[in-house]
């Protein structure tokens, strides 16, 4: 069993930060493991409090973690501070020995706020270089790229300038903003287009985390970063649809971690 590791935020109300990733690892069939960098109080409408952890305990989780289940596979996602994303990076350059998805988490799907903007600059110096795949929605690409994006050519070319920064490649996620949830690839030499089916839903909660993580299970499975896309977005655009169909929460819902299952719970009835 492939074990893999989140290193982000947790989102009480379970649809995304670390309960969306460890549900996501879950789903597909690894071992989830988890290096807590933020506790937030929120729910479907919005988040009502942060308290990041001290990095010497983001520290101390991920010497946990590595001194006895070293993972094949890693994603971060909410880091909040440069001293938390200057900690985490400073480790996994040192200890870092399987693919590492980064989904530069910013805003949450409620508006919060939930990256300190002096964190942007780690990032960028010290993160993102590590990573084989950076994960940015369109507002993401805009902040850590300096330019506007309105158009798939806008997406091209934020895409290959991100990989610039050291990353082995780059995937800017379209979302609703540009030609209906088109996602555009950049391997370092070519790009890819990926064209998803428009879903009409305000359960999107935890879309990118789910995204991120199934990314990386992927990776650690041995695929192509190319492969990987096709694979996590199956899985994403499922859990999507499923989500649509079972609400939850008052806001913008959680997708359905587990949605390919549940054709099959009735015979465990």
């Amino acid at each position: 069993m492939k074990k893999l590791l989140t290193i982000a935020g947790s989102d009480s109300s379970g649809g995304a930060g670390i309960q969306a990733d460890l549900k996501t690892f879950a789903a597909l069939g690894t071992y989830g493991m988890s290096a807590i960098c933020a506790l937030t109080a929120q729910n479907t409408q919005g988040v009502t409090m942060v308290v990041n952890t001290p990095e010497e305990m983001v520290e101390a989780q991920l010497d946990a973690i590595y001194s006895d289940i070293p993972p094949d596979g890693v994603k971060t996602g909410m880091l909040s501070t440069s001293g938390i994303t200057k900690t985490v990076a400073s480790y996994l350059e040192k200890h870092l020995a399987s693919p590492l998805v980064v989904d530069p988490v910013m805003v949450a799907t409620t508006g919060a706020v939930l990256l300190e903007k002096d964190a942007i600059e780690a990032y960028k110096t010290k993160l993102i270089p590590l990573a084989t795949l950076i994960t940015p929605n369109i507002p993401e690409a805009e902040v850590l790229s300096g330019m506007e994006i309105h158009s798939a050519d806008d997406m091209r070319a934020a895409a290959k300038k991100l990989s610039l920064l050291g990353c082995q490649a780059v995937l800017v996620k379209g979302g609703h903003r540009v030609e209906d949830a088109m996602d555009i690839l950049y391997d370092g030499s070519d790009f890819h287009v990926y064209k998803g089916e428009r879903i009409e839903t305000d359960n999107t909660h935890g879309t990118g985390c789910t995204l991120s993580s199934a990314l990386a299970v992927m990776l650690a499975r041995g695929l192509s970063i190319a492969d990987a896309v096709t694979g996590a977005k199956k899985y994403i655009s499922g859990a999507i649809k499923r989500g649509a169909a079972d609400s939850v929460g008052h806001g913008n819902g959680p997708v359905h971690h587990f949605w390919f299952y549940e054709d099959k719970w009735g015979d465990m009835e």
